[in-house]
């Protein structure tokens, strides 16, 4: 179930935007420099900055270089989760507690919604113009 979810994800994020990138450059007769060097962009810039955010924010409660630095030090046992990514610190009670709090989470979905909307914009557009 998983590798389903990763591969949905990884379709979402990598595929559709750049597959429908491209064909809206060819549609548009751009040259291939051109739609390469603006595909290549935007990809770089709207794509990857969702896939760093979530590496960011799942893995925000880890102890990394210096473990008392970490929220969850001498609080509980951190815990990350994935998609939609978020990070929790797993304290003695059993109580699960957000460590980016919803600011995290409003940032990932509109870095997500800003990848996914850049290449839906630019076919609205392209079909108003025609």
């Amino acid at each position: 179930m998983t590798g389903l979810l990763l591969s949905a994800v990884a379709l979402a994020l990598f595929v559709l935007p750049t597959v429908g990138l491209w064909m809206l450059g060819r549609r548009l007769r751009l040259p291939a420099g051109e739609l390469a060097m603006g595909a290549t962009a935007v990809w770089v810039t709207s794509v990857w900055a969702v896939v760093i955010l979530g590496a960011v924010l799942s893995q925000r409660a880890q102890p990394v270089l210096f473990p008392e630095t970490s929220p969850c030090h001498n609080a509980g046992t951190p815990v990350a989760r994935y998609f939609p990514p978020d990070a929790f610190c797993l304290h003695d009670d059993g109580e699960l507690r957000t460590v980016n709090g919803p600011t995290g989470r409003i940032l990932f979905w509109l870095a997500c919604g800003t990848a996914v909307g850049i290449p839906v914009a630019a076919r609205f557009t392209l079909r108003r113009h025609r």
